[in-house]
């Protein structure tokens, strides 16, 4: 599994630009599905076919990333952010645009003794990026105004960690494509979604999810972790890495259904996998559109804890991946009875 994370990974498709990870799944996982099919906003909805209860399986495909804006006469480029980045980690950061040009992000400084007072304050207004270009012209002949990039990082494996950008979300697509793959009684009607534009929105899933019209919705993607798992972690938080999948409670986007969560708490004990529960202070998944769809749908989301959210260097467990692989199938092919 873990070759399929590195893939998945290692793909460049920020929001809006999901087109180079979605042939990724659908290679990995075509021979797997009986059909699959990509709608208007290009999510893709792959499709098992079962008994009568119609389940939807979520995971987003797009990650947080970069567009540029605008480039000075020196062939600076400006760049805004694509879904919710902290200024202050990027100094130094390499991305890498759709064209496959590489630049450094900086800011600007021009007093020394300030230097780090402006760091301490930086924002998207005062961030630039540096492609080697010595004037306009030569950097427009490198890439375009309103063209995307990424965190350029490779995957790290350490055995029981895992360490890259963009897991948020694709350890989610990474999952579900596992479930896939290992998928044998088939009691339900499986719909898995692979959505677009989560990072700007909750978009692709609010209608994938129109269009599927399930009867139980189940988001997996990425949670924080706090003082528990790192030195003076969060307060507020109490996940950590290891410690198995994370049953969400609440988060800024949803109060996930109890009975769902009741029945995943027993299964989970029926499989010895272990887990924690997530109640989060910020943020949101496709879970809170997933439920608003057409009369509402009870809806829940398992979430793998992870390190350095939003960040270019995303830490996962490995053993939290396959667990959560053993509860979604055990989900997938017992079903849910609320």
């Amino acid at each position: 599994m873990k070759e399929i994370i590195k893939r998945l990974v290692e793909t460049n498709s920020p929001s809006g630009r999901e087109e180079k990870i979605r042939e990724v799944i659908i290679e990995l996982i075509k021979d797997y599905i009986d059909d699959y099919r990509i709608d208007s906003l290009g999510n893709l909805i792959a499709h098992k076919k079962g008994g009568e209860m119609k389940i939807l399986f979520d995971a987003h495909m797009d990650e947080i990333g970069f567009v540029a804006s605008y480039i000075d006469d020196s062939g600076f480029v400006r760049i805004e952010p694509v879904g919710g980045i902290t200024p202050q980690i990027l100094p130094s950061t390499r991305i890498m645009f759709e064209s496959g040009v590489i630049g450094t992000i900086w800011f600007e400084a021009e007093e020394l003794d300030k230097r780090i007072e402006n760091l301490k304050n930086l924002t998207f207004d005062n961030i630039y990026v540096d492609i080697g270009a010595k004037s306009r012209e030569e950097a427009l002949s490198k890439i375009s105004i309103g063209e995307m990039a990424n965190f350029h990082r490779e995957f790290v494996d350490y055995g029981n960690r895992l360490l890259s950008k963009a897991m948020d979300d694709r350890i989610g697509c990474s999952i579900l494509i596992q479930v896939i793959r290992e998928l044998k009684n088939i009691r339900n009607d499986l719909y898995f979604v692979f959505a677009t534009q989560e990072e700007v929105g909750l978009v692709g899933a609010r209608t994938a999810c129109f269009s599927v019209e399930p009867q139980i919705g189940i988001a997996i993607d990425v949670t924080g972790t706090g003082f528990r798992d790192t030195p003076k972690g969060l307060k507020r938080i109490p996940m950590k890495l290891g410690d198995g999948p994370a049953i969400k409670i609440q988060d800024r986007s949803l109060v996930a259904d109890k009975r769902i969560n009741d029945y995943i708490v027993k299964l989970a004990s029926e499989l010895n996998i272990p887990y924690q529960y997530e109640v989060l202070p910020y943020g949101g998944t496709d879970g809170g559109v997933i439920q608003t769809t057409k009369e509402g749908i009870p809806t829940s989301v398992i979430s793998i804890p992870t390190r350095y959210l939003h960040s270019q260097s995303e830490i996962v467990d490995y053993i939290d991946v396959l667990s959560c692989v053993k509860l979604v199938k055990g989900i997938a092919e017992r079903g849910i009875l609320i």
